[in-house]
């Protein structure tokens, strides 16, 4: 699986691309499918402390794409919650594609 990192208005992260590109392995291990993934990281001014860093994450495979965003005080917390969405959203493509 191919993983691109795009960052606005927030400083790259070696750390931060390492956590997200495990995360994206072990999503890629379960399911064969996935092609691509795009993660983005923004920060966006927000006037509650447990929000503003924003992970969002599309990922390519056949059929059409699946995106999540998640906002939260840090961006591991937000980069797990996208994860969290898309494993729930590519079980639900696994069975709809499972042959009866």
């Amino acid at each position: 699986m191919q993983i691109i990192f795009e960052y606005h208005d927030v400083q790259a992260s070696e750390a931060l691309e390492t956590v997200a590109k495990e995360k994206l392995e072990k999503l890629g291990e379960k399911f064969e499918m996935v092609i691509r993934a795009d993660v983005f990281f923004k920060t966006e001014n927000t006037t509650s402390d447990e929000t503003g860093k924003i992970c969002n994450i599309r990922l390519s495979l056949p059929g059409p794409r699946l995106f999540a965003e998640a906002s939260h005080d840090n961006f591991t917390d937000a980069v797990s919650e996208s994860i969290n969405e898309l494993e729930r959203q590519l079980r639900k493509r696994k069975d709809k594609m499972k042959t009866y």
